[in-house]
């Protein structure tokens, strides 16, 4: 059997760790939450790993750990094992997205407070016990037609997979490109790279001053109990006729609706008819928005309806 300290999984590890610490950053780093902890360590390693590794991390924890009960202890390494296991079920391309892509973590107000990894900014753990709310995006892209764009996502993604939603839903990342304040630039930024990484659409196609911002909210929606969404969502209306090139890591299927097959899509969800399922934010914005912007599009007084001083907070 190979040593534990050989294997991919803890040589990424390692390789992070030794990254992150010789890294330099050009913008002003916040608080951080980095996602190798010695409680990440703890919960990543695997099981082999025990217990000559997870023993010499723990080596500067406080003697009341060592006082635990015996059946606390037993249950605690029944979730850490299980976690792990899951972990490494986790798709590796997702994975891969989870580990590395630092997500802008954010107060409520938008102000940046600091970045942590997409798997923190994710897992329900984190959200509540340390209110993690990062910075997110929702395009809605129609064609000239004026019918919307929605894509299935793809049965690997960790949150929400399967589920309809609009065209492009993701992160603007902490780098400088992504963090621009000015005309929501950085946001714009994020939206055309996802379009390419998602759907195929060459960032020439969808120049970032097309993208029109209309607003933003603030909402929370678990997954599957461990993961889930707190979000402050900026909704960006765009229109385009573009090509779709699917990206099936990310997307499983993709179709145009007009305004009256939406509300037959809504039927279909609410009576759980086909299994079908819409994701929350996506809900969130047809309840609430889309329906009198869709009306915006098509007369071509979006511009009208833009509000970016309110954030609503949404349930």
């Amino acid at each position: 059997m190979s040593s534990t300290f050989t294997t991919p999984r803890f040589q990424t590890i390692l390789k992070r760790i030794s990254l992150s610490s010789s890294s330099s950053s050009t913008f002003p780093v916040l608080r951080s939450h980095s996602p190798f902890s010695t409680s990440f360590l703890k919960q990543t390693l695997p099981a082999a790993a025990s217990p000559l590794c997870r023993s010499s991390l723990s080596s500067s924890s406080s003697s009341s750990f060592s006082r635990m009960s015996a059946v606390t202890a037993s249950t605690s390494s029944s979730t850490v094992m299980g976690d792990a296991i899951a972990d490494a079920a986790m798709d590796v391309v997702q994975r891969r997205l989870m580990f590395e892509d630092e997500c802008i973590l954010v107060d409520e107000n938008d102000r940046v407070v600091g970045h942590d990894t997409k798997y923190n900014c994710h897992l329900m753990e984190k959200i509540e016990s340390e209110n993690l709310l990062h910075r997110a995006f929702s395009v809605f892209l129609f064609n000239s037609k004026f019918e919307l764009l929605l894509q299935q996502r793809s049965a690997t993604k960790v949150t929400f997979p399967l589920v309809w939603t609009n065209t492009c839903c993701s992160h603007p990342l902490y780098r400088e490109s992504e963090l621009i304040e000015e005309n929501v630039l950085g946001v714009r930024n994020a939206a055309q790279r996802k379009l390419l990484d998602e759907l195929g659409i060459p960032a020439e196609d969808l120049p970032v001053d097309k993208f029109t911002p209309l607003g933003r909210m603030l909402y929370k929606a678990p997954s599957d109990g461990k993961w889930g969404e707190h979000e402050l969502d900026y909704l960006l209306f765009i229109v385009r006729d573009v090509k779709v090139n699917p990206n099936p890591d990310e997307v499983a299927d993709v179709k145009y609706i007009n305004r009256e097959q939406l509300k037959e899509l809504l039927r279909k969800a609410d009576a759980g008819e086909e299994g079908l399922k819409l994701s929350p934010w996506f809900r969130l914005v047809v309840d609430n928005f889309l329906f009198k912007w869709w009306e915006h599009v098509e007369k071509g007084t979006l511009l009208d309806a833009v509000d970016m001083k309110t954030i609503h907070k949404l349930t």
